[in-house]
């Protein structure tokens, strides 16, 4: 069954797809089934930009324990960076 739970969110920066570099502009963050991993459910991540078509993306399907790894790394390094918490 789908769970329906999505976050959508406006980010910037670029992503490498089938064609080479595109910019970002939107991410959508899923808990769903996945396409691909064999999981029951992931934590699907699909970075977008709508204006360049199809293949302007990037999507990932991580485990929830890799999902909440990905987020420690993510946080520590902006962290170390001394980047303020939004």
């Amino acid at each position: 069954m789908c769970t329906g739970i999505v976050e959508t969110a406006e980010v910037s920066g670029s992503g490498k797809g089938p064609r080479g570099w595109f910019k970002l502009e939107h991410v959508n963050v899923s808990y769903d089934h996945p396409n691909d991993a064999s999981f029951e459910h992931a934590l699907n991540i699909d970075f977008v930009n709508p204006n360049e078509g199809p293949s302007a993306r990037v999507a990932v399907e991580l485990s929830p324990e890799s999902a909440r790894t990905l987020v420690k790394a993510i946080l520590g390094v902006l962290t170390q960076a001394g980047l303020p918490m939004a």
